[in-house]
């Protein structure tokens, strides 16, 4: 593949989140200096997962540093369900808790599903809630679940053109990909979903003017899967180990894609930190509804 452009435009999604944090920041002092209740969230964390202990540990670290008022409920992984949802009832009726996060994934004796269903929509920060992803799919304002919020928020941020734009997204999951298409059919844009049974999926992600890529295969996405230009964002954040160190690396092979394509996210720095600012987002404008 030949390349127009020589050099890739990075999407710098960590600069983009460090803007949106301030700007939240920002608006907890002017509440703070009018004595005003702050927002409040509430992370429920079940069992020690190491990749949700991390993902719970940074949400709690950036709610105190830009003055969300944070619980974190530790519940031991052999929990019940039973009382699992009576933790999420009592968080529903604490009129300092504004936004409500279930750490996913749940142990296999738990349906996710049955959990998520009883929080109050309003405080469903995630986004996850059928009430919340019913207004979704509807074009309806609700919030909205963090990745997918993020991704647009990084589209936004560089001017880049949605409207009538091919859009593949990889990955159907209820987290990203089916909500994400949403996201992008409410801008204009020709949505196509790939997964694990599209044929030729290869040849159909070379077809995206903006490629998306959200399965959680290290190194997947390859310059031969991607259409020359195109614009491609990393979902993915996955752990692998390089002469005996751990480290982050996303879906797409970046050294290989950035070879061929017009901007791409970076892992880690790109859609990750952004999901983090989303969820702080979504706490403030829970806590303006409720309020």
């Amino acid at each position: 593949m030949t390349k127009v452009n020589s050099t890739p435009l990075i999407l710098n999604g960590r600069h983009l989140a460090d803007e949106v944090l301030n700007n939240i920041s920002n608006e907890i002092n002017l509440l703070k200096s009018k004595n005003k209740r702050i927002p409040g969230l509430a992370v429920v964390l079940v069992g020690d997962n190491p990749a949700s202990l991390t993902y719970v540990n940074n949400k709690e670290k950036t709610s105190k540093k830009i003055g969300i008022y944070s619980e974190v409920h530790k519940l031991a992984v052999n929990v019940s369900e039973t009382e699992l949802i009576k933790q999420v009832k009592l968080l529903n009726n604490n009129k300092n808790i504004d936004g409500i996060l279930v750490q996913l994934p749940l142990p296999a004796h738990i349906k996710s599903d049955k959990v998520i269903e009883q929080l109050d929509p309003n405080k469903d920060v995630d986004g996850l809630h059928p009430y919340n992803l019913g207004k979704l799919f509807s074009g309806q304002d609700c919030l909205v679940p963090c990745t997918p919020l993020g991704i647009m928020e990084i589209l936004k941020h560089y001017s880049i053109n949605l409207s009538g734009i091919h859009t593949v997204v990889i990955g159907r999951s209820t987290l990203v990909g089916k909500p994400l298409a949403a996201l992008l059919l409410g801008k204009n844009a020709t949505v196509t979903i790939a997964h694990s049974k599209t044929e030729n999926i290869e040849s159909v992600s070379r077809t995206a003017d903006i490629l998306i890529s959200a399965v959680g295969k290290a190194k997947l996405i390859k310059s031969s899967w991607v259409k020359n230009d195109a614009i491609v964002i990393d979902v993915g954040i996955n752990k692998v180990y390089e002469n005996g160190i751990s480290k982050s690396v996303g879906d797409v092979d970046f050294e290989n894609v950035k070879s061929v394509c017009k901007a791409i996210t970076p892992v880690p720095g790109g859609v990750g930190p952004m999901t983090i600012a989303m969820l702080m987002a979504n706490t403030l404008k829970a806590y303006k509804k409720n309020d």
